[in-house]
């Protein structure tokens, strides 16, 4: 719906069209009720609290302090005016009218300002979790790019200034590590647009009915063109089953954890790719039988970018990279949980559920 936004200097004042029918809904809901009550003679006091209970879900919905204190006036008119005797008659004089009604103001105000406060500080810590992602990335950019570059520039220059001197052996293996450290390089940037486009939609996604059946079926050819020769395994349920979601994301979360699995899980003999429907939720999982995740960095892998400090993964090239920040984010933007543990038998699980509805 079209809105219309004025703020005031502060920025505290934003009008909309939808806050506005929020506003204008609520408050004739209260009427109504009121009207009800009233005419089975029970309104007395009610009315009152009927009206805060408005302001209150008002306040919650809306995205301003001024529809709350909008609604606290018209809430102490509508009151005196439509359900206090003499009725339809603005009567402020009336015996303890005046003290009633400035304590229902006061109380509607205060409701009003507290609800927006605390959207607005819940609004302020999504703001810092999107600037901590950032520096995560940015932190994990410098990581995965560093490396292969170098390896890049080394290859390059080796083959630039000893070609004559090269056997043709040694400068297709050297350009070959070049055409791999530069697909490298395509699928770290790769994730970070990725990662990048959810922020920018302000971390959600667009989501449509896909077969699972399919999904890992791109996944995991996707993977072996990078690893041929990867030891995994699939179960699917047997039914067709449809999952809301992003494919093209999904698919990048299920390949990040196959290629973590080769990376960093060790001597890995199979790797597992399940996908199971557990109640309203489709779950994925990727185990592998390698060494699994060290217990001082398990239980926050998956809350923040961690790096192995002085240490290099399987190949000797990769640390873990902005891999599982990805995943994360995008589990996230779908509206669904990711977890990671150790099995019993040794080796690591990546577990993420999706809503099979949508929500």
């Amino acid at each position: 719906m079209k809105q219309q936004r004025v703020r005031g200097k502060d920025g505290l004042i934003r009008i909309s069209w939808k806050d506005s029918l929020i506003t204008i809904g609520f408050l004739a809901a209260a009427t109504v009720a009121c009207l009800l009550m009233h005419g089975e003679g029970k309104t007395g006091s009610h009315a009152p609290l009927v009206f805060v209970l408005a302001i209150l879900l008002i306040s919650r919905f809306t995205n301003s302090y001024f529809y709350g204190m909008f609604s606290s006036v018209v809430a102490v008119i509508e009151v005196n005016y439509i359900f206090t005797y003499p009725y339809f008659n603005l009567n402020f004089t009336l015996s303890g009218y005046p003290l009633t009604f400035l304590v229902m103001f006061s109380v509607s105000i205060v409701v009003s300002m507290l609800t927006t406060q605390i959207k607005q500080q819940e609004k302020i810590r999504t703001e810092i979790e999107k600037e901590q992602m950032r520096a995560n990335l940015l932190r994990a950019v410098s990581h995965d790019i560093r490396t292969p570059l170098t390896s890049i520039v080394g290859a390059v220059s080796a083959v630039a200034e000893n070609h004559d001197k090269l056997s043709e052996e040694k400068t297709l293996s050297l350009l070959g590590d070049v055409k791999e450290e530069a697909q490298w390089l395509v699928r770290v940037v790769e994730n970070l647009l990725l990662v990048t486009r959810i922020d920018a939609d302000s971390a959600k996604v667009s989501k449509e009915p896909e077969p699972v059946e399919e999904i890992l079926a791109e996944a995991v050819a996707k993977f072996k063109k990078r690893f041929p020769g990867a030891p995994i395994k699939t179960e699917m349920p047997e039914d067709v089953l449809f999952v809301p979601m992003d494919a093209m994301l999904i698919e990048q979360v299920l390949c990040n954890l196959l290629e973590n699995a080769i990376l960093h899980g060790g001597v890995v003999s199979e790797i597992h790719l399940n996908v199971r429907k557990d109640g309203e939720s489709a779950v994925f999982s990727v185990a592998d039988d390698g060494v699994g995740i060290a217990a001082e960095i398990l239980p926050r892998i998956l809350s923040e970018s961690i790096y192995r400090e002085n240490s290099e993964n399987i190949d000797g090239k990769r640390n873990m990279g902005i891999g599982l920040t990805v995943c994360q984010s995008i589990i996230k933007a779908h509206g669904g949980i990711i977890k990671a543990y150790n099995r019993k038998e040794g080796g690591a699980v990546f577990e993420f559920s999706l809503p099979i509805k949508e929500g």
